[in-house]
């Protein structure tokens, strides 16, 4: 059988190999079956305890930031809207994925029905290309704040956040239906095994006994629409932002007004960092074995969520008073 050496993701290759799966001969199979970490089957258990715990604090954290930023009053503006949406977009991320995966790992449930599936892969795109599009949002809220301060309330208002926040979520929502729709209208006729721990769009589509370069090229302008789109605009903002910073008068200034993008810069490091580094490993690595790429491509879904609601706590000072007086108040 004649190998398919590379597959493209949303911003990765991956090296899938149709002859590594075993064939059968049948027409569009009802369900599929997930092999988790090819290669490291035997091994699924322990791998399920770090990935169980990152995701339960995942979990405790982003339902966190949303109960307190809604029993705070003072909490109720422009940034800590966004933070919430973020919270949520990962809850959904995160939650598409882990649940199957670790019934993969601990009771070797593997098949996924067609349906179930195409959704998952929905909800991947959807939410990760939100994901994203909200940092966008968060960005432009800190070049408000601190370029333009004395308007912030009156251009971040509250119907302006919600119209920013429904433009995020139909850009993000309207690209991704190509995923599902591409998929399922190609033939499967070789195998329904997917070399992958969860329904990844070209994991699936590479399984086609078809032609699907246009599947290829449509993640291919995504990636370039969302990823590269949200990456120049917040490029702009912090351009505008240190700038601003920079005419800053005195030293003490300077690092204070600097010290309120922390928390944004390095969510959007937890975010683009590890896709950066998955992408170099897709397209570089090509004798980088399978199961590692896998574990490469859970993890990236697994780091902004558990990583968002720490920075935000940790480096808020807002949500991290009000998180004291919780514990304080419960202790007392």
């Amino acid at each position: 059988m004649q190998k398919t050496p590379f597959c493209l993701r949303v911003g990765h290759l991956l090296p899938y190999s149709m002859s590594d799966s075993n064939t059968t001969d049948f027409t569009n199979p009802s369900t599929f079956i997930l092999l988790g970490i090819p290669g490291l089957e035997t091994a699924h258990v322990w791998i399920s305890i770090p990935f169980g715990t990152m995701y339960t604090i995942a979990v405790l954290g982003n339902f966190t930031i949303l109960f307190i930023v809604k029993m705070d009053q003072s909490l109720h503006g422009p940034m800590y809207y966004f933070l919430c949406m973020l919270a949520i977009t990962d809850l959904v991320m995160s939650t598409s994925t882990l649940p199957k995966m670790l019934n993969i790992f601990w009771f070797n449930s593997r098949e996924i029905s067609f349906s179930a599936c195409l959704t998952q892969m929905y909800f991947l795109h959807c939410f990760s290309a939100m994901e994203s599009g909200i940092l966008v949002a968060m960005a432009f809220d800190r070049y408000v704040a601190i370029c333009h301060p004395l308007r912030h309330s009156t251009i971040l208002t509250k119907p302006v956040v919600a119209k920013i926040g429904l433009a995020v979520v139909l850009r993000s929502g309207i690209l991704a239906l190509p995923y599902p729709f591409l998929a399922r209208r190609w033939p499967y006729c070789r195998t329904n095994i997917i070399p992958h721990s969860y329904c990844e769009h070209i994991a699936v589509v590479n399984l086609a006994c078809a032609d699907i370069r246009i599947s290829s090229y449509y993640g291919l302008f995504d990636l370039f629409s969302v990823i590269g789109m949200d990456v120049f605009f917040i490029a702009v903002s912090y351009t505008q932002i240190l700038r601003a910073i920079i005419r800053l008068p005195t030293k003490d200034a300077r690092l204070k007004t600097f010290g309120t993008c922390i928390s944004h810069l390095c969510a959007i490091s937890a975010l683009y960092i590890p896709d950066f580094f998955s992408s170099l490993t897709h397209r570089f690595g090509h004798n980088v074995p399978l199961h590692f790429l896998i574990l490469i491509a859970n993890v990236y879904l697994l780091v902004p969520p558990l990583v968002h609601p720490i920075i935000y706590g940790m480096r808020t000072k807002q949500i991290r008073g009000r998180l004291l007086r919780l514990f304080t108040h419960k202790d007392t």
